[in-house]
């Protein structure tokens, strides 16, 4: 049986919008295995993606799974999914319950070193709805800076490192009132891999 409530969450001090981080969700045990499933198990690939109308190849790894025929779409590409398989059938189902919500579909990110980021951004593509209701993001694998910024309150920024194992439930306002990246980093930095848990 899953623990529902995990040993430590964390409530980010942010307005208009609520975010809680579970730094410990996965046990590190739990979350060696996982990551070492994710990196074998999945059909990564790496698109082009359009930006201020230059097409240039994405600066990491990615993947979409999820139920047949619900396809999604960001910076120019669309991604057709991919099945679930049991390891990720297991980690969306953990994810479900702490964050009561059932998910339909999880983009896989594989950063795999310092040079491999992922830009300014909200996670309100049309296929989300305006004011998605939860994205859930789980990291396994190397820490990476998370930065957080309020879209109009210059002052509201955090910079978060997302850690081995971690969840980050982005709830009510977080896509309407906020961006959020994972810049490339200075240091060397091994593989990091993303899940974030859509409907």
């Amino acid at each position: 049986m899953f623990d529902l409530f995990p040993k430590e969450k964390i409530i980010l001090p942010f307005p208009d919008a609520v975010f809680e981080f579970y730094p410990n969700f996965f046990s590190t045990e739990e979350a060696d295995a996982l990551f070492q499933k994710l990196l074998n198990e999945t059909p990564w690939k790496q698109d082009d993606i359009t930006i201020f109308g230059k097409k240039m190849a994405q600066p990491r790894l990615t993947c979409l799974i999820g139920n047949e025929g619900k396809p999604y779409s960001y910076s120019g590409i669309t991604m057709q999914p991919h099945a679930w398989n049991s390891t990720l059938t297991f980690i969306k189902e953990k994810v479900a319950q702490a964050a009561g919500q059932n998910f339909t579909t999880v983009l896989a990110n594989l950063y795999r070193n310092e040079k491999d980021s992922n830009g300014w951004h909200a996670d309100n593509e049309k296929e989300l709805g305006k004011n998605p209701i939860i994205i859930a993001s789980v990291s396994f694998g190397e820490e990476r800076k998370f930065q957080i910024k309020h879209n109009t309150l210059s002052d509201v920024k955090m910079t978060l490192y997302l850690n081995h194992g971690s969840l980050l439930l982005m709830k009510e306002g977080s896509q309407i009132h906020y961006k959020h990246q994972i810049p490339k980093a200075n240091q060397p930095k091994k593989t990091r891999i993303n899940l974030t848990f859509r409907t």
